[in-house]
Parts: C-alpha cells; structure tokens; sequence
C-alpha cells in the first residue's frame, strides 16, 4: 500500500530531520479550481472559515482563529491580553517564542527545565517572577504536555496571564481532553515542517466567542467593518490556498499519524535499551502525536553528541540539535540577568546533548534501520570498553 509520504522524484540521497505532509496532488487540484472560479483568495473566504470550524471540531476546542503563521499568532496572542512588562518563558525553544515577546516590548525571562520532560519547571517559574512579571508562556515541547495544573495554580496565586506555545502540540490530550484548552491561549504552528501543516500557518485557541472576536480584529488590521478601526492590527490572515490546503490535509492526519506512530515504535525497540541513550518517556495520561524524535546522549556513552551529529551527518542522515544553542545564548538575549548559564543548567546540558532524528510519513523502515545502525557502533563502544575493564584488561 503507497503511504502518505511517498513521492517517486523526492531526492533520497539524504534523510532530513522532517519532510512536509503532501496529501496526493490530483486531490488538491478540485480545490484550487474552486478558488479560481470565486476568485476569493483572502480575507476569511470560505475555505478559511470552513478550516477554522473542522480543526476546532478535530482538536476539541470551541473558538480557533486561524493565521499566516505561527509567529504572528504568538504576537496577535499578548497584544490581545494586553501583557505587558516581564513575561517567564523558555530558553529550550525555537527562537520565534521569544521573539514574539521582544517584538512586543515586553521582556522575556528565561527559567529552567524538567531533565524528564524539558519543560519549564513550576519552580523555576515561581523562583522568576518579580513584580513586573505578567504572563508565563510555556512551550509543550515535542508535543509533551507541560504541567497545566501546577502552573495553572502560580498563575492564580500571582494573578498571572498563560499563553501556551503548542507549536509541537496539534491533536495532543491530556486525561482525554485537549492540551489546548489550558491556559488564557494556547498558538500552534502550522509550518511545513509541524504535524499538520498548511505551508506556512497557525491558530489561536481562546476560550470564549468574545476573545476570537477581537483575535479576529487584531489579524486583519483592527477593522471592525469597513470603515470602523478599533485596534492596532496586524495583517495576519491565512489564505484561501493554505486553507484549502489545511482541508486536504486534514482528510490524511490520522493516517500520518499512525505512521509517526509506527515510526516511534520501531525506533524505541531498537534505542531503547542502548545504554548512553535516553529517550522521552510519555506519561500513560497522555495522547502524544509523536512530533518528534529526540534522544538525549548522556555521559555513560563515551562518545559526545556532536560526534554521532556529525557521523550521521557523513552517512547522509541530517539530523539536528534542537535546540541548540539556547535562545539565551543569542546576542540578543544573552546580556538578560535570567540567561546567564548558572540559571539554566538543565536547559544548557539538553541543548549540548540532545539530537532530533528523522520522523516524518513516507520515511522507511529501512532508513530508520540505518539510522540506529550508527547510533548503536557507538553504544556498541562503550559496551566493549565495558567489557573489557570487567576483565582486568587494558588498552
């Protein structure tokens, strides 16, 4: 059976971290024509409000705004609850969850995170907060849930705004309800390289009708109608080509899903009695969407993380660090009293030891096969160094 995924002129010469979902063409071709015949391509055409209604209904949420991307998203998020001042968040993230904040001049906090987990820890946030704190903004990274109810209560004793970055989390629940409904807002990203994506996308979930009206307001400018502004807006809208997309994708998720799923479980067979290899453990209460595949080197394995990067790197398998470096380790960031690497201690050790490996629909059994082959010469070094020393002999 032809899986989702597969593509007889993709170029295979090297296996990337992520490969995009491509739902067969000729299925997107009669959404196209469709656009060309109405001739609406934007401003929350029907393919854009159609997408909005489905993904709420498939992710269990009641009110989803839909955007050109995840970014905007995270910056429409503040403005629409109105934070100001410090904001506690994560140096273990892709840049674009901190740059959301300094692009609005709010500044950024950095806390630790969990070793199991790599999440920011309830403690480290309460240890952050100073009197010019107003929001925390967490990130569920890989798709693991951070812990909602813990941080949920901090938030309530400090009278505190939380806006979710759930950029890894699409389709993730916690105890049978979704991750997304935790907090003020929650933002995924619908990048290519995301889950579910619509080239380049992303969505707010609020909880309420009266918040997606204004969420709605900020992306397109502030305008009410059309002649009244009630906002600064920006213009944050998705299109009616990505949406259509979106559609189309959704129609293939739970296919891809079983594959990343697969994937995973052939993957953890194989790494996951290595010894110097360390990878997520997903609690029984969680639904994951296998987002992703890191594994952590730790220091029972002799050989360093940028050695087995860099061996995979020659063999064609481009893994990556993420996240490496740090967002605190960036110019911009660096000078920040809360990034200095005495404060992030765990986040520093993730970020040298971490690498991500390829999982996407449409990689083979055999590629993952190879994969690990590499990964294991190593592990199989420190077992025979191992051995040896348990016989007394020396080299």
């Amino acid at each position: 059976m032809k899986k989702i995924g597969d593509n007889p002129h993709y170029d295979r010469e090297n296996v990337l971290v992520t490969s995009p979902l491509l739902p067969p063409l000729e299925e997107f071709i009669p959404y196209l024509e469709e656009i060309w015949q109405s001739k609406r391509l934007t401003n929350g055409g029907p393919f854009h409000q159609q997408l909005e209604k489905e993904l709420a209904d498939y992710l269990g949420v009641q009110h989803l705004s839909l955007f050109a991307n995840g970014t905007l998203a995270l910056m429409t998020a503040m403005q629409a609850l109105r934070i100001t001042g410090e904001v506690i968040t994560t140096p273990y993230s892709f840049v674009a969850t901190s740059h959301s904040l300094m692009w609005n001049g709010l500044t950024p906090v950095f806390a630790d995170v969990d070793p199991a987990n790599y999440n920011l820890t309830p403690e480290a946030i309460e240890r952050a907060i100073t009197p010019r704190t107003t929001a925390i903004m967490p990130v569920h990274c890989y798709g693991v849930p951070c812990d909602v109810e813990r941080i949920q209560e901090i938030a309530d004793t400090y009278g505190l705004k939380v806006i979710y970055d759930a950029a890894h989390a699409f389709g993730v629940k916690l105890n049978g309800e979704s991750i997304l409904n935790f907090g003020d807002m929650s933002v995924l990203s619908f990048h290519a390289t995301k889950v579910f994506n619509t080239i380049e996308g992303g969505a707010i979930i609020c909880p309420d009708a009266k918040t997606k009206k204004r969420i709605d307001y900020l992306k397109n400018f502030g305008f009410a109608n059309e002649t009244t502004v009630v906002a600064t807006g920006i213009n944050g809208k998705l299109n009616e080509v990505q949406a259509a997309f979106g559609l189309l994708q959704l129609k293939h998720i739970d296919v891809a899903l079983e594959q990343r799923r697969e994937l995973t479980t052939h993957y953890m067979k194989r790494l996951g009695k290595l010894e110097g290899i360390q990878t997520l453990i997903i609690p029984d209460e969680v639904e994951w969407n296998y987002s992703y595949f890191p594994i952590l080197i730790n220091e029972e394995l002799m050989a360093k993380r940028d050695d087995i990067y860099h061996a995979l790197q020659k063999n064609g398998i481009m893994g990556r660090r993420y996240f490496y470096p740090l967002i605190s380790q960036f110019a911009m960031y660096k000078e920040f009293a809360s990034a200095a690497p005495s404060n992030l201690p765990v986040a520093q050790y993730l970020s040298s030891n971490v690498i991500c490996l390829p999982l996407y629909p449409g990689l083979s059994s055999s590629e993952v096969n190879k994969i690990v082959d590499i990964i294991e010469s190593f592990s199989r070094d420190i077992t025979a160094v191992n051995e040896s020393s348990s016989l007394g002999m020396t080299g």
